[in-house]
């Protein structure tokens, strides 16, 4: 490795703070806990940490390349977030009155959805895209780190946004086990499909 142990503690500080930054991620993840509980959340967890990855693998190996397709490959994954949102958040309002344990448009059959769900907001995210587009190649010089570095920058960019998001899970997966009301069922179903379709806006506007 070509990096310093300081510059990787560095990075993954800046890391820390970008997770803590409220953002789609957050607000896609709660409304899913809060819908199916940590079950429904954690896949939604693994997509956003590949996306993460991916990110991390593009701003380093060139952000010109990058920006060629941007326009193009981006804008298509962009607007299917949109759509994906939109129609979980509608899902979520159309069946507010269902129990919590029962299963629904938006978590039937659960893992797939969820994943698709992850990939689609940190692909979208536009404070994912200026933190690794923008702010990485200032941690490292990217004209001489080498395999062993790129896996090293990979596994912070991994390890610490997806530790974050499955500790919130588990929060409010625990807190939404305390509701037992059907009126409170229907108000977290109807708040969650809002707050989705609120992902949908945010993305579409950025």
């Amino acid at each position: 490795m070509t990096i310093l142990p300081s510059e990787l503690a560095l990075y993954a500080v800046a890391v820390v703070i970008l997770f803590l930054t409220p953002g789609p991620v957050w607000v896609a993840l709660i409304a899913r806990a809060l819908s199916g509980g940590f079950a429904a959340a954690w896949p939604l967890a693994i997509g956003v940490s590949l996306g993460d990855i991916l990110w991390t693998v593009l701003a380093i190996f060139g952000i010109s390349w990058v920006t060629t397709i941007y326009a193009d490959f981006l804008g298509v994954l962009r607007w299917g977030a949109v759509v994906i949102f939109l129609v979980m958040g509608a899902g979520l309002i159309r069946n507010a009155g269902h129990a919590l344990g029962q299963d629904s448009r938006l978590t039937r059959p659960g893992l797939w959805p969820g994943f698709m769900a992850g990939i689609a907001v940190i692909l979208g995210n536009p404070k994912a895209v200026l933190f690794y587009m923008g702010v990485l190649p200032g941690f490292f010089d990217l004209r001489a780190i080498t395999s062993w570095d790129i896996v090293a920058i990979c596994g912070v960019s991994l390890t610490i946004p997806l530790a974050g998001n499955l500790v919130l899970a588990g929060f409010v997966s625990r807190a939404r086990r305390l509701i037992a009301s059907p009126r409170m069922v229907r108000r977290i179903n109807v708040t969650s499909g809002l707050l989705l379709i609120g992902v949908a806006g945010v993305i579409a506007v950025t």
